[in-house]
């Protein structure tokens, strides 16, 4: 019964430590600016057709969150956490009817847990990294069960995206 409880008591505190360790490692503050999504997608676009790769975190290769975290290193000088989980966690959470460009689209069986993200580019189309590697696609796709939806934030940056140049 003492290695049941202690085994009980272990999981316990991996499972909190996993989440308090997620959850320090975020930055808030203001929303994506309308240059931010340039740069980012301009970015995200430069990748398309590239390969998918489970763990890859690019520049030629890139599994979802490796994707969405490489694109907003490189144009917006953010850095996400590196899970798809952790990004979920990380940013505050916005409804589809108010989902900006730049805003970052979650996947999965719940919030508890989201498998997959993609970035919103507008007009219902996201840019992700998937098995057919780095494509453009539909937010709700009948493959896909959208969990939910955030928004990053910047350090330094006040304006909403949704005011960006429409995606191609």
């Amino acid at each position: 019964m003492k290695k049941f409880i202690k085994t009980i008591a272990a999981s316990a505190l991996v499972f909190v430590g996993f989440f308090a360790f997620n959850a320090g490692s975020t930055t808030s503050a203001s929303a994506a600016t309308k240059s931010d999504f340039t740069s980012i997608y301009k970015v995200a676009k430069a990748h398309l057709g590239a390969s998918y790769v489970y763990g890859a975190t690019g520049p030629t290769a890139f599994d979802c969150s490796g994707f969405t975290g490489y694109i907003y290193k490189k144009g917006a000088s953010v850095t996400l956490p590196r899970t798809a989980q952790a990004q979920y966690n990380a940013y505050k959470h916005v409804s589809y009817k108010n989902i900006k460009k730049g805003d970052l689209v979650f996947f999965g069986g719940s919030a508890y847990s989201i498998s997959h993200v993609g970035m919103y580019i507008g007009k219902g189309k996201m840019i992700d990294a998937q098995n057919r590697g780095v494509v453009r696609e539909a937010v709700h796709a009948p493959w896909w069960h959208a969990v939910g939806y955030a928004r990053v934030t910047t350090a330094d940056n006040s304006n909403a995206a949704s005011s960006a140049t429409d995606a191609d």
